[in-house]
């Protein structure tokens, strides 16, 4: 059976709403990339100024402390909200109803999902843009809402596009669940008991249970695929951050507000100790729900696909993510462990001992994935295998650095430099989740454009390896700066850690350079009147959208 038809059987699902879910698709993808050319600009220009006054090329205005912050401050929400989301929401509203065999709940709300991201997107860079406001780190403490330090226009002004950030994303949980839940197709006989326990992972732990007790298992069939399940799972956190990060905007707005009528209120009333454990306990689901979680599901899909086999131990990985439930919750104190206010035990259990569960949970990911790979071999290293690959090198190097950072004492050296943006972070979203979301792109490429080939496999060959060494090269000589003394959040103008930062700069440019190939090999792929076509009103096809699964493990043979 064609994906296609595993997408529309047993279903409503025609071939107009199916044309319809591919065009949302890569509407959202399209918008994705072009944020991701625009936060790649915004970090080249970053880096430039970092190598200092003899070798950055930039005109002056680059280096002024209002524009290099107000970049700094927009750079975030570009990359993670603008690129990432989109193309993490764009690929689980497509694949979700592929895995259930249920038509998508709702297409005018996937496209108001990608449209107000995209909205929301730009007004917070405008407002960096335009405005210089740069609190540095979204909304964090203290309250970015002095009018003496900030705009007020431009406060409100990202306020509101972050506001509609996480209303987009709240729109996408409501789609994904409302999808999930249907009672149609393969579930309608299902309750939502039973969808609820395959959901969390309970079925895999209760398998685990029985089967060392000796017991026939709880589940043979399990409701839910297990990327659904991550999916499912992910989402939980992606909906607590929404939550967090829209209630931390409105308490910001009201005092920009304030400020802008005349009212005299202080940001003092607001605790700081208790906002910036709020704030962190949300923002940290963003790490463990969309990066964690959505990506050990996708490379349980992404493998399973390439191999065309079963995934190894698929129990454990049912019950490690229900287990990652668990910590996800309680992992946030290690954004806290330089901050003396934090109380002691916190930065040690949540901060050090739980956190270190992330490293057991994540490599258990890495584990499972490379083993059901080496138990298929021979495999033919097919673009979306070398992805997948390279998703798997990312987070191979980015976690066990994160895990060095959650020590008391450790964190006191590598908390406030450029080790734990550059080593950690940049690898983790650069290396690891984009190349898994790389890998999955040319996994459904043939399906969401009916077939059409990619313009040139040596083109996709150069994006490949200019991105993975560019990736790994610039977090790995922005940690090395870090381990010198570097600092994060802080302005270099004058060459201080030159060579390192000059290193660093030519890897990011081979990922921009990589960008420009890759664009340049989708357009020539489907052609301006084909991009153009993406953003008109869906028609009818009934042309072979899909490809059979079997062939896809063949290929890979």
């Amino acid at each position: 059976m064609s994906l296609k038809e595993n997408l529309i059987n047993g279903t409503n699902f025609d071939h107009t709403s199916l044309n319809a879910l591919q065009k949302v698709t890569l509407r959202a993808v399209v918008m994705s990339f072009l944020f991701f050319g625009l936060v790649a600009i915004e970090g080249m220009i970053m880096r430039m100024v970092a190598t200092g006054p003899k070798v950055n090329p930039l005109p002056p205005m680059f280096s002024h402390p209002d524009h290099y912050f107000s970049i700094m401050t927009a750079h975030p929400i570009v990359g993670i909200f603008g690129s990432t989301y989109q193309l993490v929401f764009a690929a689980f509203m497509f694949l979700v109803p592929f895995l259930t065999k249920k038509p998508l709940y709702s297409i005018k709300l996937a496209n108001f999902v990608w449209l107000t991201i995209t909205i929301g997107t730009a007004l917070a860079w405008l407002s960096a843009f335009i405005w210089h406001y740069a609190p540095l780190y979204t909304l964090y403490w203290p309250l970015p809402a002095d009018t003496e330090q900030f705009h007020v226009i431009g406060g409100i002004v990202f306020i509101i596009g972050v506001a509609l950030i996480m209303i987009g994303t709240l729109g996408f949980i409501y789609n994904i669940y409302a999808t999930i839940f249907a009672r149609v197709g393969v579930h309608k006989d299902k309750t939502t008991k039973e969808l609820l326990i395959s959901g969390f992972g309970i079925d895999g732990m209760l398998n685990l249970f029985n089967k060392l007790l000796g017991k026939p298992p709880y589940s043979k069939e399990p409701a839910l695929a297990l990327p659904v399940v991550a999916i499912f799972r992910g989402t939980v956190d992606t909906f607590l951050d929404a939550i967090v990060i829209l209630a931390a905007g409105i308490l910001v707005l009201v005092f920009l507000i304030a400020d802008l009528s005349g009212a005299s209120w202080d940001v003092g009333a607001i605790d700081a100790l208790l906002y910036k454990n709020f704030f962190w306990w949300g923002l940290d689901l963003v790490a463990d729900g969309l990066v964690l979680i959505y990506v050990a599901g996708s490379w349980y899909l992404l493998a399973t696909l390439i191999t065309g086999q079963k995934l190894f131990m698929e129990n454990v990985a049912r019950a490690a993510l229900m287990l990652e439930l668990l910590v996800s919750w309680m992992v946030w104190s290690h954004h806290l462990l330089a901050d003396q206010g934090q109380p002691e035990m916190m930065k040690l259990i949540s901060g050090e001992m739980v956190t270190a569960f992330e490293l057991l949970t994540q490599g258990l990911a890495l584990f499972i994935t490379l083993t059901t790979l080496w138990k298929a071999r021979p495999l033919k290293m097919t673009m979306e295998l070398k992805y997948l690959l390279g998703g798997l090198i990312g987070f191979g190097l980015a976690v066990p650095a994160a895990i060095i950072q959650a020590d008391m004492g450790m964190n006191r050296v590598l908390h406030n430099t450029q080790w734990i943006i550059m080593a950690h972070v940049h690898i983790a979203l650069i290396v690891g989740l984009y190349m898994t979301l790389y890998s999955a792109l040319y996994v459904l490429w043939p399906i969401v454009t009916n077939n059409t080939k990619m313009y040139s496999a040596k083109l996709s060959n150069v994006h490949f390896w200019m991105y993975l060494i560019g990736g790994v090269g610039m977090g790995a000589f922005g940690g090395m700066a870090g381990l010198d003394g570097m600092l994060r959040r802080h302005l270099y103008v004058n060459g201080e850690f030159n060579t390192l930062m000059v290193l660093a700069a030519i890897c990011g440019s081979m990922i921009l350079i990589a960008w420009f190939v890759f664009l340049f090999n989708i357009v020539m792929s489907i052609g301006i009147k084909g991009l153009i076509g993406i953003f008109l009103p869906a028609k009818d096809q009934t042309a072979s959208y899909g490809i059979e699964p079997e062939v896809i493990a063949e290929n890979h043979k």
